[in-house]
């Protein structure tokens, strides 16, 4: 196995490990990389020694510790990326810009353009809130199978943090199948009472990796044209996700 494709070979082995919700056992990182048994148990030796994986009591396997560190480091990374695409989010609508990310069960928000208006929104960059209850976590959670979606609300619940706030299973999936159909999510004071806010994904290729959205007072959103909005957004964040994308690559020889 060449150099080359053993980097390959392991960065699939992590990212089925990310894709099957954290751990897995061999024979399920086989069916989704198609890689050989053999193949795998090598490649999980070299990252369990250098902590990318950790082997758990009942002998499956887990993203491991390591990660973190890359994973912050990447996150600042992405939040200065997406500083000029939110800015022209903030132009566009006149509000504060957010991008988000989903970690686990939790909604992480990794960077921000504030509007130049003196009432304006805030959402500190670092903050971690359930997603149920936001419009960037109603679009991270659409692009999720709904098996998925359902075990994470069994997971963590959906606390009523307004009068406003989507509670349960079916209203919460019968939600995402909107923002599905739609291609935006908003929040309408579900979070916060007096805020309204509306999300659009990021596209990575095809993953929804990231949302964009823009949040403010609840009468200066609801006076805007969201449908001409959410089409201008939608536009940037495509932008934004072709800068992420990783380029195109040959397709690696499985055998």
């Amino acid at each position: 196995m060449s150099g080359v494709q053993s980097v390959d070979r392991a960065l699939d082995l992590l990212e089925a490990l990310a894709e099957l919700g954290g751990e897995a056992g061999i024979s399920e990182l086989a069916a989704r990389t198609a890689l050989p048994y053999g193949t795998i148990h090598r490649l999980l030796r070299t990252l369990l020694a250098r902590g990318y994986v950790r082997q758990e009591s009942d002998r499956r396997y887990a993203l491991g510790g390591a990660l973190v560190r890359l994973g912050g480091v990447a996150e600042g990374m992405v939040g200065e990326w997406a500083q000029p695409y939110l800015t022209r989010m903030v132009e566009l609508s006149g509000e504060t810009a957010n991008l988000a990310v989903l970690e686990g069960d939790f909604i992480v928000y990794v960077a921000q353009v504030p509007s130049p208006r003196r009432l304006r929104m805030f959402a500190e960059v670092g903050r971690r809130v359930l997603p149920h209850s936001t419009a960037v976590g109603k679009v991270l959670l659409a692009a999720r199978p709904e098996p998925e979606v359902a075990a994470l609300i069994d997971r963590t619940g959906t606390p009523r943090r307004t009068a406003n706030t989507i509670t349960g299973h079916p209203a919460m999936l019968d939600a995402l199948r909107r923002v599905r159909s739609q291609g935006y999510a908003m929040d309408l004071g579900e979070e916060e009472l007096g805020v309204h806010c509306l999300a659009v994904p990021v596209h990575d290729g095809g993953r929804v990796v990231a949302a964009m959205s823009v949040s403010g007072p609840a009468e200066r959103i609801d006076a805007l044209d969201l449908e001409e909005l959410a089409r201008g957004m939608r536009r940037i964040a495509d932008e934004f996700g072709a800068e992420l994308a990783p380029r195109a690559l040959p397709t690696p020889n499985r055998s």
